[in-house]
């Protein structure tokens, strides 16, 4: 199973790279994985920028709150005061390795910049949606995890549903808040229309670990995987040890390759007949 799964994958790889002389839906989908890249970035300073901050501030009753964001390749977690209005009181930056012996950490207070008081406002916004609106879901053993982004164009904070135990991985409760430049809200919207958690580290029949997971997608949800599936993979999959996960849509079969960090999208009934033909062949 597990080499047929391999000798697909390749397959698709080949197809998709032979198709370029019109746009496929991979290359429809990169603004999508662009998106969870960033979103990766700064989950990833605020898990490692959480554990050196906690280590070295010592004030603890001082500490309102933090935010990440990246910019110039720099990856920097921003801690605030509970003051109004609040200060920054400490700031750990990383490279694109997230290499914590390389961090950077500075515990000086300081105004927040322009951009760091966008960061801080949206997220303050956004939470303040999730306290008073019943359409964000809470569960047990799991916790929310906000993740402001700002580009020249947009303003939003993505809602990630993540969880408290070991040994699973939690796709769906996500949420999408977007504001105008004014950081004054828009829209905000649930991504999948339930929780989708999933258990890593168990073993098949024949006693071999799972190399994936697989999830589907209602049409109100997309075609396409979402920058939070992604960044969720992106998070998690080298803890569940996955070389792939695949998102099933009404149009599209979605593969993600945990290893390469890229995403394969191929028409739903081309890929069943791909399909087909392979088991075909591999019964003979």
């Amino acid at each position: 199973m597990k080499l047929k799964l391999i000798f697909l994958i390749k397959f698709f790889v080949c197809l998709i790279s032979q198709s370029c002389a019109q746009k496929s839906p991979t290359e429809e989908a990169k603004p999508i994985v662009a998106e969870a890249k960033l979103m990766y970035k700064s989950e990833m300073a605020s898990w490692y920028g959480t554990d050196l901050f906690i280590q070295q501030y010592e004030k603890r009753e001082n500490i309102g709150g933090y935010f990440s964001y990246t910019e110039n390749e720099i990856s920097k977690c921003v801690f605030y005061s509970k003051t109004t209005p609040p200060l920054v009181i400490g700031t750990i930056s990383f490279d694109k390795t997230f290499d914590i012996t390389k961090a950077t950490v500075e515990l000086a207070e300081r105004k927040l910049t322009n951009k760091e008081n966008d960061f801080y406002t949206i997220r303050q916004l956004a939470l303040n949606e999730i306290e008073s609106d019943t359409m964000f879901k809470s569960y047990a053993n799991t916790n929310f995890n906000l993740i402001p982004l700002i580009s020249e164009n947009e303003k939003k904070v993505y809602v990630l549903t993540g969880p408290k135990k070991l040994g699973i991985v939690i796709f769906g409760n996500d949420y999408l808040i977007t504001f105008n430049k004014d950081n004054k809200l828009i829209s905000k919207r649930q991504l999948h229309k339930n929780i989708i958690p999933v258990n890593y580290g168990e073993k098949d029949q024949h006693g071999n670990e799972n190399i994936g997971a697989i999830h589907s997608h209602l049409p109100e949800t997309g075609d396409f995987m979402t920058a939070t599936d992604i960044c969720t993979l992106m998070l998690y999959a080298r803890f569940a040890k996955w070389k792939q996960h695949t998102v099933v849509s009404e149009k599209y079969l979605n593969i993600w390759n945990c290893e390469t960090e890229e995403l394969l999208v191929l028409p739903l009934d081309e890929a069943k007949k791909i399909q087909e033909d392979i088991e075909k062949k591999t019964e003979k």
